[in-house]
Formats: C-alpha cells, sequence, structure tokens
C-alpha cells in the first residue's frame, strides 16, 4: 500500500507547478481528483509529441481523475463546495486574485472543511507590491538573479526545464506533507501559500551569498563551474564530451599524475590551489583540452577510474532514455492513456514493484462518476451539462 492511500485532494490546477506538487501526491497513493475547465488545462496544448498528446500533460498528470468544470458557471461552486467537504488536501494556482474572487479564502475555506489542508500557489505570493503580476518559468528564472549566473560571459542563458514551477511544486508537495502531519496530531486544517519567486530564490543558495557577501556574483562560465577548476566539459577524440570534476588537492594532484600524466602541473604556481586554478582557468583548461582531444573516450574514462576522478559522459535525451543505469534498476513503467501505453520514470520515492498508475486522462473524464458520487442525480447532472457548469469526456 502506498502511504497516501485515503488521502483525497481536490485540485484547482494548470500547467505545470501545482500539477507537478499533486502528481507526487497522486503517485504516493493519494486520491487526486483535477478540476479543469471544460476546455481542458492548457498545457493539454502545448505541444503533441507524445503519440498526439503534450509532453507537459504526460509528465504531470497520470494517476489523476479529471473533473470538468466551469467555476463560472451555476451550480459549479456548489460541486467545488461539496468536493472540498470531503477533501483532505486543496490545492490551486489560478491567476492572482481569482480564488477570492470565489469565495474560497482561507477564512471560507475553514468554514467548508476545519480539517482542510490548503495550498496556494503564485508567482510572487498574495502579498506585496508583486502580488498582482502574472508569472511564468523563465520571468521568474529573470527575478530570481538565476540568468545572471547562468549562461556564458556574453550571454544569460535560461534553464531547459520549468525550474521555478518545479521548485514551487517540490516545497507545495513538502508543505501538504507536513499539514497532514501535524493534523494528526492537532485535528485542524490550515492554508499555506508557496510562491514560484520565493522558492527559487532559495534554491540560488550559494550565489546569492557569495554575491551578497563576496562583493560580486558568481560569473557566467557556461558549462563550467563558476568556483571551482576544473569542473566542466573537456572534448575526447571522436567528437564526445566528458564532464571532469576535481573536488580537492589530493584529487588534483591525482588528476595530473594518472590523467594528465603530468605531475609537475600541480606543482606549477598557476594551479597549485582552487582559487589560483580559477583565476588561470583559460590556461588550465587549455592544457586538459590538449591531452583529452588526443584521448579516445575509452581511454580517458579508464584514466578517471583509475585516478578515482568523478566524470560524466554528455547525454542527450535518447541517451537518457536507454541510460543503462536507469535500465538496471527498472526505473521505467508503462501508464496507460488516450494515445495507447506510455513509458514513463518510476518515480524516485517509489521502489519498481510499487509503480502502477491509473491513465493519464481525458478532459473529464470522470465528471460523471464524480457528481454521482457527491449525489447529484440523473436530471441535476444534465442540467450542469446544459447550463455548461460541467463538461463530459472529450479528445482533445
Amino acid at each position: 500500500m502506498r502511504p497516501l492511500k485515503g488521502i483525497t485532494v481536490v485540485s484547482i490546477e494548470q500547467a505545470v507547478a501545482a500539477p507537478f506538487a499533486t502528481r507526487q501526491l497522486a503517485d504516493l497513493g493519494a486520491r487526486v481528483i483535477k478540476i479543469e475547465r471544460p476546455e481542458g488545462d492548457f498545457a493539454r496544448r502545448y505541444d503533441q509529441a507524445v503519440k498526439g498528446l503534450s509532453s507537459h500533460f504526460v509528465w504531470l498528470n497520470r494517476d489523476k481523475e479529471s473533473l470538468a468544470l466551469d467555476l463560472k458557471k451555476p451550480g459549479s461552486m456548489e460541486v467545488l463546495r461539496k468536493l472540498l467537504q470531503g477533501a483532505d488536501v486543496f490545492v490551486q494556482n489560478l491567476a492572482p486574485g481569482a480564488i477570492e474572487r470565489l469565495g474560497l479564502n482561507p477564512d471560507e475555506l475553514e468554514a467548508v472543511n476545519p480539517r482542510l489542508i490548503a495550498c496556494s500557489l503564485s508567482g510572487y505570493g498574495r502579498t506585496g507590491p508583486y502580488r498582482l503580476k502574472k508569472a511564468y518559468d523563465l520571468l521568474i528564472q529573470a527575478e530570481s538573479g538565476l540568468l545572471h549566473v547562468t549562461g556564458t560571459p556574453d550571454t544569460p542563458v535560461k534553464v531547459g526545464i520549468s525550474v521555478a514551477d518545479i521548485a514551487a511544486g517540490m516545497y507545495a508537495f513538502a508543505g501538504i506533507l507536513a499539514g497532514l502531519y501535524q493534523r494528526e496530531r492537532t485535528g485542524k486544517g490550515f492554508h499555506f501559500e508557496v510562491s514560484m519567486l520565493e522558492s527559487l530564490a532559495e534554491w540560488m543558495g550559494y550565489p546569492l551569498y557569495y554575491g551578497a557577501y563576496g562583493g560580486e556574483a558568481p560569473p557566467r562560465t557556461g558549462a563550467h563551474h563558476s568556483t571551482i577548476a576544473p569542473y566542466g566539459p573537456f572534448p575526447v577524440a571522436g567528437g564526445q564530451t566528458l564532464f571532469v570534476a576535481v573536488q580537492n588537492e589530493r584529487e588534483w594532484v591525482r588528476f595530473c599524475q594518472r590523467v594528465l600524466e603530468n605531475p609537475s602541473l600541480a606543482e606549477d604556481p598557476r594551479f597549485s590551489s582552487n582559487p589560483a586554478r580559477v583565476k588561470h582557468r583559460p590556461a588550465l583548461e587549455a592544457v586538459i583540452r590538449e591531452v583529452f582531444s588526443s584521448l579516445t573516450l575509452e581511454k580517458a574514462v579508464n584514466r578517471l577510474e583509475d585516478a578515482g576522478i568523478a566524470y560524466a559522459e554528455m547525454r542527450t535525451i535518447q541517451g537518457v532514455w536507454d541510460h543503462p543505469q536507469l535500465e538496471a534498476r527498472q526505473r521505467w513503467t508503462k501508464v496507460g492513456s488516450p494515445a495507447g501505453d506510455l513509458r514513463v520514470l518510476v518515480p524516485p520515492l517509489l521502489s519498481p514493484e510499487e509503480a502502477s498508475f491509473a491513465p493519464i486522462p481525458e478532459v473529464g473524464a470522470h465528471t460523471e462518476a464524480i457528481l454521482r458520487e457527491l449525489g447529484y442525480s440523473d436530471e441535476e447532472i444534465r442540467q450542469l451539462e446544459a447550463s455548461g457548469a460541467v463538461g463530459r469526456e472529450r479528445r482533445t
């Protein structure tokens, strides 16, 4: 049995941050009821790369039930309140101010269900001068300073994944777990909020403190580490690239002796300490590139293994899809979808034996079943459909 079996989550969610949080809950066994507009979460239409389905939606929405509900239409809020009365967790990432306009601020949610753990995700939080600003992942990468330290000296570069959304989603997930634990001791629920800006600002970690106290931010150094050297990519013969990470002076000496086969380099004053190596990075990397460019991938790997130096291959997306370590640890499983079975990663918190998921749903695939569960009659369901308050399953 997965640990959250028996927990019901109601989520008014779209895009990435909230769906990422609730997918973690679903992976751990919670029942997640995803409330979508009748036209569906707009992330369903980001692309059609996965057999006609959106890659974002496939990643974020397995093991959920879809309830198509237009919260602006008569009767819809009654459906939502009935759901919340029996729920354990409520998650939402609507536009700024929308949840208050629906009459679901923290006090009103407590009146509906005093045991409810309620989490609101937003770009900047419910207060402050930025509270009404729209926020998307790249914009938060800019506001948090991430772009200031990511890229090359000439060009800032965005992180290639939705890192601000993921950061906020993970803090929401952790906060919900903490809330459920606290409720076991107090019997009471509570409301908390997570902002993308605050989440990613926390993840800025050492660059934030390094820059604030050191007088200047770590420089943008592409794929090389900004404050450790050598630490980054080096091409080998044949066109492949190895990433090498030397962490301390013992490793540096071994790297010179066994990988570069140039022991005297360790005593060169330009390279005798990490600060010196960082200061003289161009000269250092020129020496390393000269050696590595003459080695095949196999020979370079053998030398690094012999010296006990950390390294990695730069893999393509296909290389990750076929990664031997993921395969050996059985980190892949299958999940159903409107396009048939799809290969998906087993989440890190589960063993392969525990990884069995319900399909990725169509829009409104569970609307009728959920309404019946709430006590709605056939006639009442037809009325809700006629008013546009709810929608049935349809292919998007």
